[in-house]
């Protein structure tokens, strides 16, 4: 643990006005400076020691007339002094008035400033700047949504901020793929916001995009796309046209798609075991189905990817019926007007195209091992089963706070208000197991099924333990009920996480957007809040007992994966 000095500690006792120093001086020297601290504090602060430290105290004026006395007698003549040699603020008060408007006229000169006509302050307000409106007498902000003629919702809530953030979101993703697609979706992310055919060049997006004081976001998934920019509010129309842009017409060229595949391949490279593990939950819970199709690009699917292939995809999978334009910031009657003059012309359906139909997935349960070099020596372990997913109902909300009550995280997790300190896991595993690196719950949730599950991490020679405590896990949460101190704390958490999370602008634009493509309307705080509360121990356990009743899906990756229970074993 990291603590303070000697030579610190007692710095610290001394005013802050003063510059202390403590100099432990030869017996022939002791005489002169005075001693301030007395011998119990001595023997306390500096046990090693038969005396105090000697401290003795200066002034900053003091200090500066001492530091500047060689320089003092090296110019004595003041008609040799240069404006470049001496203190230009004069605190030692030795220019003259007439040196004084020398120096005042030369800075005048070299320092500009004077404001650029974008940045000058005007004589009246702009119009773009709202009028200076009480809190009382705002309305409260509700989600609007309109559906256009095409059948493309748009959806609004404002924030009365001076920030947007808008875009669309759409209704496909990776499980769409199919074997000769395979990696599409990760290479549209990365795509996003490229050429297109109001700006022929990738550079210019960038450069219109910093002129208009914004950023862009794009992010795919199994199930939907995103793309939004984040962007001052004046300058929303401008933005909202690259939007459009990227989305309705991208030129991606064969030197851009040549250019992310290289990306690619560095990613994969560099990927992260846990986002290893993750994936490799995945495509062993579902195997040989939609969801348990890789979403990141693998390496040997790159070869058949193409900007033909590229613009057959987004063709196929963009329909007005299938997007929504969100926005979190603006009036709800401006974005239905840019979304009329931006999107108004996308088909509902495109007939000249076989769309991809969503297959529902069945759950079966597998295995994922991957041994492979980690930068810690650890082994990563990941045990998951089947729950309800984003249209299980009533079942939806007690596992997400199941999820919370479980908690978790890491051995160098840093405490406060938030952080799992006081979660089971944290408690009971973390603090429990010195060898365990990290502990954590986690939920991969879908339209029709979802997983829960628990993650670890250790040495190898621990991960049999590792997995033995998880699987205790699973099985207390199926026969003892929860106490009420830790359902109302993770009942408590739940909120805070979600309410906290929505001061965010941009996590309130997904919120809302998500919502509504996924369920055609938004739920609100309200609303949601209760269902939390209503939560009880007995919701919980037969969430647990539903889900163990289902065959396990075990995924590790690390150096020595040896020693963790094979897929057989835990199913026994």
């Amino acid at each position: 643990m990291f603590s303070l000095s000697k030579f610190a500690k007692a710095s610290l006792k001394c005013p802050t006005s003063h510059r202390c120093a403590i100099r432990f001086l030869s017996p022939c020297a002791q005489s002169q400076p005075t001693r301030s601290l007395s011998s119990t504090s001595a023997q306390y602060e500096y046990p090693n020691r038969n005396e105090a430290p000697i401290i003795t105290r200066s002034n900053a004026k003091e200090n500066v007339s001492s530091a500047t006395d060689d320089s003092r007698t090296r110019i004595k003549d003041k008609s040799r002094l240069t404006l470049d040699d001496v203190d230009k603020f004069d605190d030692r008060k030795e220019f003259s008035s007439t040196e004084r408007d020398e120096i005042r006229e030369k800075q005048k000169r070299e320092i500009k400033t004077s404001l650029s006509p974008l940045h000058k302050i005007m004589p009246t307000k702009p119009d773009h700047i709202p009028p200076n409106i009480q809190n009382s007498k705002l309305d409260v902000p509700e989600t609007m949504v309109t559906t256009l003629s095409n059948g493309l919702r748009v959806v609004s809530q404002e924030t009365y901020g001076q920030v947007t953030t808008v875009g669309v979101l759409a209704d496909f993703g990776s499980r769409l793929e199919t074997n000769e697609t395979r990696g599409v979706n990760h290479l549209l992310e990365l795509l996003a916001f490229q050429s297109m055919h109001q700006y022929p060049n990738s550079a210019d997006v960038v450069a219109k995009m910093d002129a208009l004081g914004g950023t862009t976001f794009a992010q795919s998934s199994r199930e939907q796309m995103m793309y939004c920019v984040d962007v001052l509010r004046p300058n929303v129309e401008a933005s909202v046209e690259i939007l459009a842009g990227t989305i309705l017409s991208p030129i991606i060229s064969y030197e851009e798609v040549e250019q992310v595949k290289q990306v690619v391949q560095f990613q994969h490279m560099d990927m992260p075991p846990e986002l290893k593990m993750g994936e490799g939950l995945q495509i062993a819970g579902y195997k040989d189905q939609q969801l348990g199709m890789p979403h990141l690009c693998p390496p040997e699917a790159l070869s058949h990817l193409n900007p033909s292939v590229i613009q057959s995809f987004r063709a196929q999978n963009l329909s007005a019926s299938k997007m929504v334009l969100a926005a979190a910031g603006i009036e709800h009657e401006k974005l239905v007007e840019l979304g009329e003059r931006y999107f108004s012309s996308i088909p509902p359906t495109d007939p000249s195209f076989h769309v991809m139909e969503v297959k529902p997935s069945i759950y079966s349960g597998g295995e994922f091992r991957l041994e492979q070099e980690t930068v810690e020596g650890h082994t990563k372990v990941a045990l998951a089963f089947e729950v309800g997913g984003w249209h299980s109902g009533d079942l939806l909300v007690p596992t997400c706070v199941l999820q919370i009550l479980l908690g978790g995280g890491n051995s160098f997790s840093a405490g406060g208000p938030g952080k799992g300190m006081y979660s089971r896991l944290y408690r009971e595993v973390l603090n429990k197991y010195y060898w365990a690196e990290s502990a954590e719950s986690f939920t991969s949730l879908h339209s029709e099924t979802g997983l829960f599950g628990i993650s670890g991490s250790s040495k190898p020679e621990n991960s049999r333990d590792l997995t033995r405590v998880i699987t205790e896990h699973f099985a207390k949460l199926t026969t003892d009920l929860v106490k009420d101190e830790e359902i109302d704390r993770a009942r408590n958490m739940l909120k805070c996480n979600v309410l906290s999370q929505l001061e965010s602008r941009l996590v309130l634009f997904e919120d809302i957007g998500r919502q509504i493509l996924t369920y055609g309307k938004r739920e609100s705080v309200e609303e949601m809040c209760k269902k939390i509360d209503a939560v009880t121990a007995e919701d919980l356990r037969e969430i647990a007992r539903k889900a163990v009743s289902t065959p396990p899906t075990i995924s590790t990756v690390g150096d020595d994966i040896s020693k963790v229970p094979t897929h057989e074993e835990l199913a026994s």
